[in-house]
């Protein structure tokens, strides 16, 4: 198969490039997005035909950018579930409720579908070394594709982001550089250093083809929901790639026909006095930027993302929504939903929820509103997060009265 990747054009000034064009940015120095042979697709293929499809991202093959199937690069990433949780609906006070779980993806992270897309295009086109600024998932994600593609992975993070992001990293065999200092500085370090040493620039924004495998949870959300449309997606926020891809995919599916002109409404989650929420408020084209903080969440702490014009065009566009939640609001629904829903999220997940009580407290959503919320990663990636009831320890190896009394006061009396 040859694939239906037509070209590449300039998300600013339009300029557009071949298909087998090895860009990662335009001339302008802005973000490329990929344009595809949509009418080439609706002949060939229907939502009938996915149907039968194995269950992973590239069941959407002829929407993804790899020419030749034989440079797929996949550890059955995508199609993750979309799991109701009725009891936070009543909670939050919207009438149904989705947790779509990318912690059930390889590495533990959402970060899988662009690592998919983009190494597989990358490697095609002959491009074999890659430098990934990181939090930790993403790093991480690169470091188990690049390994499976036998490319060269070089990923730079904060010494203050967790350490099974830089040791899983590690132990696939990227070349990982711990950063004393802030995210920002991580890009500016690595990206000095993929101009000294020929490698590719890999950051949210700064090439084509992660949008194009984080576009894949948008076509997975309509499909499992029948091809219907929710009210609201809720998108834990840092980079910005997932939501720009969801809002050009959506507009993809309409031209192919396989959904209408109504869009759900995107929605920005960011930590409290992030860059989009701000600009987004303050009726901002791009992001002046915020002041770094110290987070529990810093997969949704971007002082200023690179493609933040898009993010704000995205939730214009789709009549969306900007939330900024606090970490203490965080932690709580990490707790919380993991005590009454079952569900680990990683704290960039619970804050989406955080962020539903907060909409239905301003009116943005209610009673009848059918929403989605993204958990980016699993809550084990982040085990210094989950301190709280002690075990209790036995002595004789006997469950009494006096032992069952203990435990329930180690979780607050709850004996659910």
């Amino acid at each position: 198969m040859s694939g239906y990747l037509a070209g590449l054009e300039c998300s600013r000034c339009t300029a557009y490039y071949p298909g087998d064009s090895a860009r990662a940015l335009c001339e302008c120095g802005s973000t490329l997005l990929a344009r595809y042979d949509l009418a080439g697709i609706r002949k060939a293929v229907t939502p009938a035909d996915i149907a039968r499809r194995a269950p992973t991202m590239w069941r959407y093959r002829e929407l993804l950018p790899v020419r030749d199937d034989a440079a797929i690069v996949t550890m059955g990433e995508g199609f993750t579930p979309m799991i109701p949780v009725p009891t936070a609906a009543r909670e939050l006070g919207v009438g149904e409720l989705w947790v779509k779980d990318e912690g059930l993806n390889p590495t533990g992270t959402f970060k899988a579908r662009g690592a998919s897309a983009s190494i597989s295009r990358w490697r095609e086109l002959g491009v074999t070394r890659f430098a990934q600024p990181t939090v930790g998932s993403g790093g991480h994600a690169w470091a188990a594709y690049g390994a499976r593609a036998g490319v060269e992975i070089h990923t730079a993070l904060p010494v203050s982001c967790p350490e099974l992001g830089w040791k899983g990293s590690l132990s696939n065999g990227a070349h990982v550089y711990r950063v004393d200092g802030t995210v920002g500085d991580v890009f500016r370090i690595l990206t000095e250093a993929a101009a000294r040493y020929g490698w590719l620039p890999a950051g949210a924004g700064r090439e084509p083809y992660r949008f194009e495998g984080k576009k894949t949870m948008g076509v997975e959300i309509i499909e499992q929901l029948g091809w219907d449309i929710p009210d609201a997606i809720l998108y834990p926020t840092g980079g910005g790639v997932g939501i720009i891809g969801m809002w050009k995919v959506f507009d993809e599916l309409e031209q192919l026909g396989w959904i209408g002109s109504e869009r759900p409404r995107l929605v920005s989650v960011q930590v409290t006095g992030g860059a989009v929420v701000k600009a987004f408020h303050e009726g901002l084209e791009e992001c002046r930027g915020a002041q770094h903080v110290n987070t529990i969440a810093p997969g949704i702490m971007v002082v200023k993302p690179f493609s933040d014009y898009l993010i704000l065009r995205a939730l214009r566009a789709t009549k969306g929504w900007a939330v900024g939640v606090p970490d203490e609001e965080s932690l709580h629904y990490m707790s919380w939903i993991n005590r009454h829903e079952g569900l680990l999220l990683s704290p960039e997940g619970a804050a989406t929820i955080a962020a539903v009580r907060r909409m239905v407290r301003e009116g943005e959503l209610g009673p009848t509103s059918r929403v989605v919320v993204f958990n980016t990663a699993t809550g084990l990636r982040y085990p210094h997060l989950m301190d709280g009831p002690v075990p209790v320890i036995l002595g004789s190896g006997t469950i009494d009265d006096a032992a069952v009394a203990r435990a329930s006061r180690a979780i607050g009396g709850a004996t659910r």
